[in-house]
């Protein structure tokens, strides 16, 4: 049977990790096995970051939109059960832009909300 070398496939492979941990701090930068470790980990620090960014977002979306509807006379969730009675169908990140962007429509929104 023939020999397989695989010089080729392994260099290609290191170079390819190589490149993913340039500019980690030390010997995680150049030596393969430290970067190959340092690379899988913060990979999977990427992949849980992008699940907690969502949450990050929707929070601050709720704080945004509690600190307009408490300067129009309501709360956070006496506004959304109202939107709901309302059949407004909004999302958070679109109330949250109107809270800091435009006054006016939220001012408007809330008092749909307080009226349903």
């Amino acid at each position: 049977m023939a020999r397989v070398k695989t010089a080729r496939i392994t260099r290609k492979k290191h170079k390819k990790v190589l490149k993913q941990a340039k500019g980690y701090f030390g010997a995680k930068s150049y030596r393969f096995r430290n970067a190959n470790q340092a690379v899988l980990k913060s990979l999977s620090y990427a992949y849980v970051g992008r699940k907690d960014k969502k949450s990050d977002f929707r929070k601050l979306w709720i704080t945004r939109i509690n600190a307009a509807a408490r300067m129009n006379g309501t709360t956070y969730s006496k506004l959304i059960a109202g939107l709901k009675k309302a059949n407004v169908t909004i999302n958070r990140k679109m109330l949250a832009d109107l809270a800091v962007n435009d006054a006016k429509a939220f001012e408007e929104i809330a008092n749909i909300a307080k009226n349903a």
